[in-house]
């Protein structure tokens, strides 16, 4: 792996500038369109085989090696936050109110160079990589479900991919060999009451007073309808009854979202919040609506080939050390490449240097250490050719 490792460092500096070229031009989940031709004009390049709107504004280029053998996908997403930029650097955003502010543009950085590099081992090649640029991964329903369905990962054996993850210090890998992050679903409960004036409750159905209590009640899903073994959060996010200060509200609105680490808990916490909308609401005498939308799925590592890529990681230079993370309650449309192939989705550590506690991931000063992209390459490249050379 001397060779491959060598290409990328050679390349650090050009992955450095990708980097910064897109977190320069960011652009919205579904509005890619300049980002996806950018990467389609790199691969091209190369003398990839590239695939453009795939499943929307995704991207999926093919590198054929010289001598038959398995084909292993790489996943990186590229599309940005609404979030208006708060750092100074010189490739700060251009873009108003549009950021890069999950490392996106890292991963995509990332993903270009180990393409180029291992291009250059065409020749020695025995099988294929399949580099997929999943667009919308921001905002269900996402890029990966479509891409999948408009065959990105047809003919793949195993697909691999990670997240550079800012409040990880550099230098470290995070795994687990099952159910890494949570699914993400969304929630939607109308009260509808009966408002009045404020001088004379009695007259209404207080649609404020009800949702509070639905609020309250919905906490009593985690704490005594799940088992405490078992992940969950429901968590109420937005509360909307606006009106004028003497009159009480006709109606409440809330939205959520509720979080689970296995498809059980998650039809579990579906079926009871409306449960606990309806007793309450005809405690009251208050009728509701309740809509349920279901997001991301859980993402769920296969075992063998995530210790296969921690196996790898361990020799890859700048790599200190591995850890197995507890589960992150975050959500990722990865979840639904592994559900149809074999593979595994890792964190690697971004936190940039000198800071004991770097700005968290959607924050409008996220900021990442540039070498992390050299060592996701690193890890990522070597995975694929090692995978390719023990089964071909």
């Amino acid at each position: 792996m001397e060779k491959l490792f060598s290409h990328l460092d050679a390349l650090y500096g050009e992955i450095v500038d990708i980097r910064r070229h897109l977190h320069k031009h960011p652009e919205l989940s579904f509005e890619e369109v300049e980002t996806a031709k950018y990467i389609t004009e790199y691969h091209r390049k190369l003398g990839h085989e590239v695939k453009e709107k795939v499943g929307g504004n995704g991207v999926v280029a093919t590198l054929k090696g010289d001598l038959k053998g398995p084909t292993v996908a790489l996943r990186a997403d590229f599309d940005a936050l609404p979030i208006t930029e708060e750092n100074d650097f010189d490739f700060k955003s251009v873009n108003e109110g549009v950021m890069h502010a999950c490392g996106h543009d890292g991963h995509t950085a990332t993903l270009l160079g180990a393409a180029k590099a291992l291009n250059k081992l065409k020749s020695e090649l025995k099988g294929n990589i399949v580099f997929i640029h999943q667009h919308a991964e921001e905002l269900p329903p996402g890029g990966a479900k479509a891409m999948i369905e408009d065959g990105c990962l047809d003919g793949v054996d195993v697909i691999f991919g990670t997240h550079l993850q800012a409040q990880v210090p550099l230098h470290e890998i995070q795994y687990r060999t099952d159910a890494l992050q949570a699914s993400a679903d969304r929630f939607e409960i109308t009260i509808q009451g009966k408002g009045g004036h404020g001088a004379v409750p009695e007259e209404t159905k207080d649609s404020i007073l009800i949702a509070s209590q639905v609020v309250t009640n919905l906490q009593q899903i985690v704490s005594r309808r799940v088992s405490p073994l078992d992940a969950a959060v429901i968590s109420v996010c937005s509360f909307d009854a606006r009106g004028p200060y003497n009159v009480i509200a006709d109606t409440a609105h809330l939205i959520g979202t509720s979080r689970a680490l296995n498809e059980e808990v998650r039809t579990k916490i579906e079926e009871e919040i409306e449960q606990v909308v309806k007793g309450t609401s005809l405690l009251s005498h208050a009728s509701y609506e309740y809509k349920y939308t279901r997001g991301y799925p859980v993402t769920v590592n296969h075992k063998e080939e995530a210790e296969f890529v921690m196996e790898i990681a361990k020799d890859v230079p700048g790599v200190e050390e591995i850890k197995i993370t507890e589960p992150f309650m975050g959500a990722e449309d990865y979840s639904y490449y592994l559900q149809k192939v074999k593979g595994t989705y890792f964190f690697t550590g971004a936190r940039p240097r000198g800071a004991t506690d770097a700005y968290p991931h959607h924050h409008p000063k996220f900021d990442i250490d540039e070498e992390a992209l050299l060592i996701a390459a690193k890890i990522l490249s070597k995975s694929a050719v090692e995978y390719i050379n023990r089964h071909s």
